[in-house]
């Protein structure tokens, strides 16, 4: 079929997404193998880990390093090369590119600077654990991994403890332990759990637990394997903050009140402006238009 011919074209001055294997080499699609073998040049996360993958498949392509350290430099690179009109091949380490990736900025780059983008579907780490879970799939959110600052992931999981969907996070096995300890803080010990490892290979597991007995488990046993955590969502629901609450008012009640706090009308509207996040101009004229 000509649409068919059409889309597995390789075509010049375009980035292709290509997902690679999460684990078991043989998840690497036909498509994917042929748009490897006919781009112009493969941008890598890691380009030793990808030669392996491509001498796997008989692929002999140029490969270009483009990860977190670089991607800013590089990025100009890959995109002047494909606005000359060459292909591009952008592959991570495993699974999708641009998913918790650097991949995403070079993407935003494309896009800015006109080079056209399209993927080559595969795995996902992330969706592969979700569908296994036995938890709730309707509806997610996926959060890769926590932040490593204390305060930052203390914020990110003050927040996380009002999701009501089913949440992703990625962990690595020497932080697992200290991950649920702070999981369990957040969300309870009752909260259900499923830990997926080493998905797609010979030792894949799927625990499905608890919060306080994963933690158990884990105080008995060493974590191996890389880790995709999909988490039940709560029930609680957050009260909206003084804040909030007060940006949900009319704007001449809204600015009342912090008149009857005692300041003056300008400040009043200065500070209601930022309570609702738009330029204190832009209150004003609302304000003139009640009138």
């Amino acid at each position: 079929m000509p649409q068919i011919e059409e889309k597995n074209r390789v075509l010049g001055g375009t980035l292709y997404l290509v997902s690679t294997p999460i684990g078991n080499l043989a998840d690497l699609s036909e498509r994917a193998v042929k748009v490897l073998s006919e781009v112009d040049f493969i941008a890598a996360e890691d380009t030793r880990n990808s030669l392996k993958l491509l001498t796997h498949f008989g692929i002999s392509k140029p490969l270009v390093s483009y990860h977190e350290h670089n991607k800013r430099e590089r990025g100009e690179q890959l995109v002047a090369r494909m606005l000359a009109g060459e292909s591009c091949a952008l592959v991570s380490d495993a699974g999708t590119p641009a998913i918790s990736d650097p991949g995403e900025d070079l993407v935003a780059l494309c896009a800015e600077r006109g080079v056209p983008v399209t993927g080559i579907p595969g795995c996902c780490a992330g969706i592969t654990a979700l569908t296994l879970s036995g938890l709730p799939t309707g509806r997610f959110t996926f959060e890769g991994f926590l932040p490593m600052d204390k305060k930052e992931r203390r914020a990110r999981l003050e927040e996380l403890s009002f999701e009501t969907r089913t949440m992703l996070l990625h962990e690595a096995p020497h932080k697992l332990r200290a991950t649920l300890a702070d999981l369990e803080k957040a969300f309870g010990g009752t909260r259900r759990i499923s830990l997926c490892r080493e998905l797609t290979k010979r030792n894949e597991e799927i625990f499905r637990t608890t919060l306080s007995e994963a933690i158990a488990y884990y105080e008995e046993n060493e974590p191996r394997g890389e880790y995709v955590l999909v988490i039940e969502g709560g029930t609680a629901k957050r009260e909206a903050s003084p804040t909030e609450a007060l940006a949900l008012l009319p704007p001449a009640d809204h600015v009342a009140y912090y008149e009857k706090e005692g300041m003056k009308r300008m400040d009043a509207i200065k500070a209601a402006a930022k309570d609702r996040g738009m330029p204190k101009n832009e209150l004003y004229r609302l304000l003139c238009e009640e009138k």
